[in-house]
């Protein structure tokens, strides 16, 4: 638990200001969205979790929501409610950005809080349903290498390529120059229809009910769709199927394009769409009860890369000028954390923005494209956090850049 302590005194926020933060955050608030700029931060990841905790503890907060599907969230939610395996374990079938020490560290605190409240505990949901896993590939390999063994080399150069999507997003390898050349798409369905030539034997339906969750898995991929959008409405009807399930309130953890409580416009996307998030969806069904808190920073070595100053026209540049190491600002008609009129903080931050996206696509001799832009700040975020120095997440070993 070192490290835990380690990662939760390194934050740039007193004990106070983080208390007045998640107080203001959870007024009146069902599920809270609390965003990134980047998911490779220790400060913006651990912002976000030593809010999840005064949430939980001070507010009665008791559902955690990722973006990921059901199968990983049901390993997570097992060890926090359970104390199966590990925390480690339990992230790894996890999406790739959770498997950091950092989200580790607030899985065991979060099992240490339900070993202390067996009646009270908090669950882990996520926002897509059941999708492929490595073992799928694993079982349609060993099936085809049980019946027809002579088709399994070609079978093999569809499946081994496509596979490391699950470790690095197929969209993240094509910007990295590390993508083989062809579709996964086109891949997992080509392997699909070989399996549909083979001969029924015991277990081929099953075996094809796996292959049919691949080819989806690629299908339904950012690269899959050819747009960053597109999940959007599912997404959110499956987190307000989890609150009105429950009746619990929830927080909801992800980047900022998806915490949103407004539309808004990529600067990376070349047609320059207006593009929904899961937060505008949310605002629409729960009104003011949907909170969305957006954490930024100015600058930082994020390990996987190290990001300069923002742009002047950023409002990271603007929020940066501030002569501390991480503050806070309450949008809203209220105040914010220096005391300020509320309607004067409204007023100066009511019009269009450019927010900082660091994603896994960044590069950054295109950093002025790399933004978020909204036609409202006001509109699309509750609350701004903003750090000025980014530090990078530790990575758990098993994840490789």
């Amino acid at each position: 638990m070192d490290h835990d302590i380690a990662h939760a005194s390194a934050l740039p926020f007193s004990t106070d200001s983080l208390d007045g933060l998640a107080a203001r955050i959870a007024t009146g608030a069902t599920i809270v969205g609390i965003g990134g700029s980047t998911r490779f931060s220790r400060e913006v990841s651990g912002l976000q979790d030593q809010l999840f905790r005064r949430l939980v503890t001070q507010h009665g907060f008791r559902l955690l929501a990722l973006q990921e599907h059901a199968g990983a969230v049901d390993r997570l939610d097992r060890y926090v409610r359970t104390g199966e395996g590990s925390a480690e374990s339990a992230l790894d079938a996890a999406w790739r950005p959770w498997r950091t020490a950092e989200t580790a560290a607030a899985l065991r605190w979060i099992r240490a809080f339900n070993r202390d409240h067996p009646d009270d505990q908090v669950q882990i949901v996520g926002t897509k349903p059941a999708q492929a896993q490595h073992e799928d590939y694993d079982a349609v390999l060993g099936h085809v290498r049980a019946i027809a063994p002579d088709r399994l080399p070609e079978l093999t150069a569809h499946l081994e390529p496509i596979r490391t999507a699950h470790d690095l997003d197929e969209h993240v390898q094509q910007a990295q120059g590390a993508h083989p050349g062809r579709p996964f798409a086109e891949h997992a369905r080509d392997a699909l229809a070989l399996l549909k030539s083979l001969p029924t034997a015991k277990g081929s339906e099953a075996v094809l009910a796996r292959m049919r969750l691949i080819v989806d898995f690629h299908d339904q991929s950012v690269a899959g769709r050819g747009s960053f959008g597109g999940e959007d409405d599912a997404a959110a009807d499956m987190l307000a199927g989890h609150q009105r399930r429950t009746g619990l309130r929830m927080v909801f953890w992800d980047g900022i394009a998806h915490t949103s409580a407004a539309p808004f416009r990529l600067g990376m996307v070349s047609d320059g769409a207006l593009m929904p998030s899961v937060g505008s969806e949310l605002r629409a069904r729960y009104g003011a009860g949907y909170v969305a808190v957006a954490i930024g920073f100015h600058h930082g070595d994020l390990g996987v890369v190290t990001v300069p100053e923002p742009p002047a026209d950023f409002l990271d540049a603007e929020l940066g000028r501030a002569d501390t190491p991480a503050h806070w600002l309450d949008l809203r008609g209220e105040h914010d954390a220096n005391g300020e009129h509320g309607e004067d903080v409204h007023r100066h931050w009511a019009g269009p923005a450019k927010m900082r996206v660091i994603s896994g696509v960044y590069d950054p001799a295109q950093d002025a494209d790399a933004y978020l832009r909204v036609a409202s700040l006001t509109a699309a975020f509750d609350v701004l956090a903003h750090v000025h120095e980014a530090r990078a997440a530790h990575w758990l070993e098993r994840v490789q850049h």
